[in-house]
């Protein structure tokens, strides 16, 4: 008997615990009662445990926009009670942070405000047609327990009909109700309610729909939707699966601009006249395909830093280059993939990019490793030196990326590319975890079969210039100059400085270096009031700096704090188009298939 009742006491000991008890979900009701003043009221309602206290806590940041925005300064009127309606204390604890008194209540209602008038793909816009939240500066949750279920339940005014978001429905099935799984899912999933239009389309039998927030008879919705599904396809044959159930793609036609990812939506920003512009509806589509892309890289498949989260505090990593840069370079080329540019437009983009590297002085300043670490102090807080000083992970990680495609299918003769590292990165990190910087850097060598770590610190951790020789060689391609003029004709004049029209004043903006305003002493808010004995208006200001020629010593009178004074200034010659990429005019066979197949999303043929 003792030992049948020491086997079943050790076999109580090693049986798996029964499963836990779901924690009871914070449920979120939102209202808006006269939306024109740009409020929405929230109660939520917030299990305690039977504790006497409970610690709220609001976002200060939201991921994918690397800088602390204080959103609890639009939180207002933040009071508790219990389910009966008893008032409980509730007192600020810190920048962002509440603590109520529960009064041994199993669940207490906390009420506050929120404002919305920030029309940014990271805060909140609310207004008379309709309403745009984001998780992050909308909901309180427990400091201290965010893996709990979070419900959203939205009551609409009556002239709003419909809403969006990738949030999964209730399992109670109300209308305008959902359920995340927890904190970082309701972060994640941006709610948009009013009277949108809804496009849907399925690919690879996930459905998908693009949400348009004020087509206003303007924008194209028809054929927009039909684009954003060629580019879906396109994503969905370079990936290989589908990560994630269904897409929802947010677009609100609202007259601003940019987009940030979600793990199974976007919030994208635009112009109603987009449509009708055929640049601004090619950046319309790279926006886009940026957004969708991180669904599979930057969401999934991303750095070990970026998840899981402390909304509290700054979260650095020096692989944004990869999530962003790498995107960045996927982007246009994906739109072009999917038959929705031509080569040449597509060759503009890529060359784009690389001038805007070239001709920004600050990447002899700081390495891209460094930029995308000091994203929270440096990117988002730009200046009027910050051309000066720093370098964008989006756009050089974007040419790092076009030249590290390149590298590896001249190394592989054609046999590889980019799209196999990250295919092979998603393989292995993908996960849970993700990936160190190193762990990266390793995989793309793996692919390329031959040692790249050089050639990454190179690119990443230096500030020297890169080398684009083997990437024109392999497609046929070279950086052209702008065609030749008469030899007789004299050059057109250029200073370099940047410069705003400031109600009328034509007042200095930057003053990047390596420029003639640079060596001859301009200052960033000098105004700008005549060139010799002439006044000059700042619609005038670059006609007359060019028609006075390179060469030209110019007197130009400034007032600088009130103050007049001379600046003597040689005008140079504008720096060329030498970024501009361009098919070489004999290509071989070998570099025209290299073409097609990285233009086409296909391997290349052997090199000659």
């Amino acid at each position: 008997m003792r030992r049948l009742l020491f086997v079943a006491v050790l076999t109580l000991a090693l049986a798996p615990p029964a499963a836990a008890q779901a924690p009871e979900p914070i449920a979120y009701t939102l209202r808006f009662p006269a939306p024109h003043t740009h409020y929405v009221t929230v109660d939520a309602r917030v299990p305690t445990g039977g504790r006497p206290a409970v610690e709220l806590m609001m976002a200060v940041w939201t991921p994918g926009s690397y800088l602390v925005r204080e959103y609890a300064r639009h939180v207002e009127a933040v009071t508790a009670r219990t389910p009966g309606g008893d008032p409980l204390p509730v007192e600020k604890s810190r920048k962002n942070r509440w603590r109520a008194a529960t009064g041994g209540a199993d669940a207490i209602v906390v009420s506050y405000q929120v404002y919305g008038r920030e029309m940014s793909v990271r805060t909140n816009w609310i207004e008379a047609d309709f309403a745009m939240l984001n998780g992050a500066p909308t909901f309180l949750t427990l400091a201290d327990d965010d893996a709990r279920p979070h419900d959203v339940f939205l009551e609409l005014p009556a002239a709003w009909g419909d809403t969006a978001t990738g949030l999964p429905p209730h399992p109670g099935g109300a209308p305008h109700a959902w359920r995340a799984r927890d904190f970082d899912t309701l972060v994640d999933s941006p709610i948009v309610a009013g009277n949108p239009t809804v496009h849907p389309f399925t690919v690879a039998g996930v459905p998908h729909e693009l949400v348009n927030v004020g087509e206003s008879g303007v924008w194209d919705g028809p054929r927009s939707a039909e684009d954003a599904e060629r580019i879906t396809r396109e994503l969905h044959r370079m990936w290989g699966l589908m990560p994630y159930e269904r897409y929802t793609f947010l677009n609100m036609i609202t007259e601003a601009g940019g987009g940030l990812e979600h793990g199974n939506s976007t919030l994208l920003m635009t112009s109603r006249w987009a449509t009708s512009s055929r640049p601004r509806y090619l950046g319309w589509l790279g926006l886009v395909s940026h957004e969708l892309f991180h669904a599979w890289h930057g969401k999934r498949l991303r750095p070990i830093e970026l998840g899981p989260f402390d909304y509290e505090a700054e979260v650095h990593t020096e692989s944004l280059w990869v999530v962003e840069g790498l995107t960045s370079y996927y982007d246009d080329l994906a739109v072009h993939r999917a038959g929705l540019s031509t080569e040449q437009e597509y060759l503009a983009s890529l060359s784009g990019q690389i001038r805007g590297l070239q001709t920004t002085p600050g990447r002899g300043v700081q390495p891209v490793s460094l930029a995308s670490w000091d994203a929270w102090i440096k990117f988002y807080r730009a200046d009027e030196n910050s051309r000066n000083t720093s370098v964008s992970y989006y756009t050089k990680g974007a040419v790092v990326g076009f030249l590290l495609d390149m590298r590896i299918r001249a190394a592989t003769n054609g046999t590889k590319t980019l799209d196999d590292v990250l295919r092979l990165a998603w393989a292995r990190y993908s996960g849970v975890r993700g990936f160190m910087p190193n762990e990266f850097r390793a995989t793309a060598e793996a692919v390329a079969g031959v040692p790249l770590s050089g050639w990454f610190a190179h690119a990443l951790d230096t500030t020297d210039e890169l080398d684009y020789a083997e990437a024109l060689d392999w497609l046929g391609l070279t950086f052209g100059e702008e065609p030749a003029g008469d030899e007789d004709e004299k050059e057109d004049g250029w200073v370099g400085v940047v410069t705003r029209n400031a109600g009328g004043r034509l007042v200095v903006a930057q003053v990047p270096r390596d420029t003639p305003a640079h060596a001859a002493g301009f200052n960033v808010d000098d105004e700008i009031l005549a060139i010799g004995d002439h006044r000059v208006l700042p619609s005038e200001w670059t006609a007359r700096i060019a028609q006075a020629g390179a060469g030209a010593l110019l007197d130009v009178l400034v007032a600088r704090r009130g103050a007049l004074r001379r600046i003597p200034v040689e005008t140079a010659a504008p720096p060329s188009r030498r970024w501009e990429l361009r098919p070489v005019e004999e290509p071989t066979d070998a570099q025209k298939r290299n073409r097609e197949g990285w233009l086409s999303g296909g391997r290349a043929a052997t090199r000659e």
